[in-house]
């Protein structure tokens, strides 16, 4: 089995490709990104390519010969809120271009897209099931909007085996913070746990429907080997995630911790994330998802034992 993944040297697709060739059925994975990828060096099975999607041939480059595509390649969503245009060419017109290079290919690959929660936005109901009408309050769900409705059609027409999966907002994500509204989610758990403060821009009541890497790559997984008989017509799909609001997940982490790391916190408000953010629903209805096999953290805790495991092994709680 060949792999594509976009945005392969982001922080999910590296994560990604290193489950995937943990598997026998994967002969060869293709890693595609804008910066270049300094992991799997040497190892005989991975092609690392640095290229943008909307260069010529560069979408055609991607699919070749892919058995599954991983379309992770993506502007987080406060970037794309802020640069519109790239935005919608990196979001949407990318996202065309890699379907329309998998019709011309005439492969059917299937083809995983990663979509978002933000897709929906207000009114919502008090949960969300995948039937739930998408109304998105940010440019950002907008175009992962337009993309799931792409991926469905194609897949209708038979060009791809697509499904679109919902990502739940991901955290903790290691490293330094990046442009998305929720980058503060990873923050103010990732900053005091390594002894810097951190600013937390929304209410404590603010709920939110979180997953932890290890989930989202297992569920990514798992969206790219389910055999597309087993979606039927319906291919977007809501992952499963916990609903946890701020206040609590810094409860979780004063007792794994302690208090001096919760103190680190403070709050300062933030109208545009406070708006994006809080437009995003929190609890959802999974039973689909966890009767295709998904998987779910157990709770917030969890969230952040993985973190101190994967990213800070040397310390002891």
């Amino acid at each position: 089995m060949k792999i594509a993944i976009t945005g392969g040297g982001g922080f999910l697709g590296r994560r990604l490709a290193a489950s995937l060739l943990t598997r026998p059925e994967v002969g060869s994975v293709r890693l595609v990104d804008t910066s270049p990828i300094l992991e799997f060096e040497g190892d005989p099975r991975v092609e690392r390519a640095r290229a943008n999607l909307l260069d010529p041939g560069a979408a055609d480059s991607v699919v070749a010969d892919a058995d599954v595509v991983f379309h992770l390649a993506a502007v987080v969503s406060g970037q794309a809120e802020a640069e519109f245009d790239l935005g919608m060419g990196v979001n949407l017109d990318a996202t065309r271009l890699l379907l329309e290079a998998a019709r011309a290919g005439k492969r059917t690959p299937r083809f995983v897209f990663t979509s978002s929660l933000a897709v929906f936005g207000p009114p919502l109901p008090t949960t969300v099931d995948d039937g739930t009408a998408v109304h998105p309050r940010s440019s950002y769900g907008a175009q992962k909007a337009i993309g799931e409705l792409l991926v469905s059609d194609y897949s209708r027409k038979g060009y791809i085996d697509g499904r679109a999966v919902r990502l739940p907002t991901v955290c903790v994500r290691p490293g330094k913070p990046n442009a998305a509204a929720s980058g503060f989610v990873s923050g103010i758990i990732r900053e005091p746990l390594n002894g810097m403060t951190a600013v937390c821009p929304v209410p404590k009541n603010l709920e939110l429907w979180l997953s932890s890497p290890k989930a989202a790559v297992l569920n990514l997984v798992h969206a790219g080997m389910l055999p597309g008989e087993k979606l039927g017509e319906s291919r977007i799909i809501n992952l499963p995630g916990i609903t946890v609001s701020v206040g609590e997940m810094i409860e979780c982490l004063a007792q794994a911790a302690g208090p001096e790391a919760a103190a680190q916190i403070t709050f300062s408000e933030d109208e545009t994330v406070r708006r994006i953010v809080s437009s995003w629903p929190a609890r959802f209805d999974i039973t689909r998802a966890l009767g295709l096999g998904f998987v779910r953290d157990p709770d917030f805790r969890f969230l952040i034992r993985h973190y101190i495991e994967t990213e800070m092994p040397s310390r002891q709680l």
